[in-house]
C-alpha cells in the first residue's frame, strides 16, 4: 500500500501538477506524519496547522525529491519533522539545553540522510526527554550527548553529586520505560 514506487509516482505527479495524487499521497502518509509531527508539537491544533503546511510545501517541492537520494517517505518524513521544529521553535518553547556554541541538541541529533527509522526513533527519543522536569532533561542531555560528568553537572546546577546521579538514575528509568512503549 505505501510502497516506496507508489509514493515516488505520487511524487512525480504532484511535481506534474496532478491535484488527485496529492489526494492519494495524503490519504497515504496524513496518519503517519501527523503521529510524527504530534510528538514533537503536542498541541492537536498546531499539529494539523503542521500537517497542511507540509502537504503545501509538499505540492511546491515535489520536484526536488530524487528518489536516489533516499526513501520517499523519508523525504516527507523529513519535511514534516523540520516543520514542526520549527513552529515549536518560533513559539520559544526550549525543548532541551542550546550548547555553549548556540546549536541546539536537537539539531546535533538531526541528519538529513538518515533513514526514515532513524528519523522516527530521533524524534522519539525527543518525545520522550519533553516528558522529563527541564533540569532532569538537560542533565541527561548535558551528559550523554556532551560528555559531561556528574561532577561538572553538580556544579553547573549547584546541586549535590548525589542528586544529580538520581537525576541521571531517574531520568534514564524514565527514558526506557517511554522508548519501550514508543516501540
Amino acid at each position: 500500500m505505501r510502497d516506496d514506487a507508489t509514493l515516488s509516482r505520487l511524487l512525480a505527479g504532484i511535481a506534474s501538477g496532478d491535484e488527485q495524487a496529492l489526494k492519494s499521497l495524503y490519504d497515504l502518509t496524513a496518519p503517519k506524519l501527523y503521529g510524527l509531527i504530534l510528538r514533537i508539537q503536542r498541541d492537536r491544533s498546531a499539529a494539523e496547522d503542521v500537517l497542511q503546511d507540509v502537504f503545501v510545501r509538499v505540492w511546491q517541492a515535489a520536484g526536488s525529491y530524487d528518489p536516489a537520494s533516499g526513501r520517499p517517505l523519508a523525504w516527507l518524513c523529513a519535511i514534516a519533522r523540520n516543520r514542526a521544529i520549527d513552529v515549536v521553535r518560533r513559539k520559544g518553547e526550549v525543548q532541551g539545553p542550546v550548547t555553549e556554541d548556540g546549536e541546539d541538541w536537537v539539531e546535533r541529533l538531526a541528519d538529513p540522510h538518515d533513514s526514515e527509522g532513524a528519523i522516527l526513533g530521533r524524534d522519539a527519543l525527543k518525545a520522550c526527554l519533553g516528558r522529563l522536569e527541564a533540569a532532569q532533561r538537560d542533565c541527561v542531555v548535558l551528559a550523554y550527548c556532551e560528555g559531561y560528568s556528574r561532577e561538572e553537572l553538580a556544579s553547573r546546577y549547584d546541586k549535590p553529586v548525589n542528586t544529580i546521579k538520581t537525576w541521571l538514575h531517574r531520568g534514564l528509568a524514565t527514558l526506557r520505560g517511554c522508548l519501550e512503549t514508543a516501540a
